[in-house]
């Protein structure tokens, strides 16, 4: 037993996991970031495409007028064959959304932060732009948090 009073053992930092699965579980988290960022961009390219000018953006394919197709932003119905990337990018992003809230969840439980920075993490995935803001303070708090507790960490 230690020999300091109650009040003080209960105060201190403690993590769920040691440094090196924090800093793991932070890379992670970064890489997926990044990428969930990325694919948001696209989204937004697509909605643009989409809602702005009335068009799918396809690759392949035949026109209606039996020209061939490489890649072009075309009026839905207005061709056949092909790949639409408009859908593609929506179902990859949407999976990928889904992996970012693992990694946000894994970093969020081995860190032990309160729910609401579960929820704020995850609205970076959701927010065009805001991943890449997201990402940089959370692994500085992270690399800070593990810098200032090193007695925190749990230990095997």
């Amino acid at each position: 037993m230690s020999n300091e009073p109650a009040s003080a053992r209960a105060s201190k930092r403690r993590f769920a996991g040691t440094p090196s699965q924090i800093r793991s579980a932070a890379s992670f988290y970064k890489v997926l970031a990044y990428a969930t960022g990325v694919m948001l961009l696209f989204v937004v390219v697509e909605m643009v495409a989409k809602y702005g000018f009335g068009a799918e953006i396809v690759a392949g394919g035949t026109l209606a007028d039996g020209t061939d197709n490489t890649l072009g932003l075309l009026p839905d119905g207005s061709f056949e064959g092909g790949v639409n990337l408009s859908k593609v990018v929506l179902i990859v992003h949407g999976w990928m959304y889904v992996v970012y809230l693992i990694a946000d969840f894994r970093l969020w439980s081995l860190m032990r932060w309160p729910f609401t920075r579960f929820i704020t993490i995850a609205l970076g995935g959701v927010v065009p732009l805001l991943s890449f803001f997201m990402e940089k303070r959370v692994h500085g708090e992270v690399e800070r948090e593990l810098a200032n507790h090193p007695e925190a960490a749990r230990r095997y």
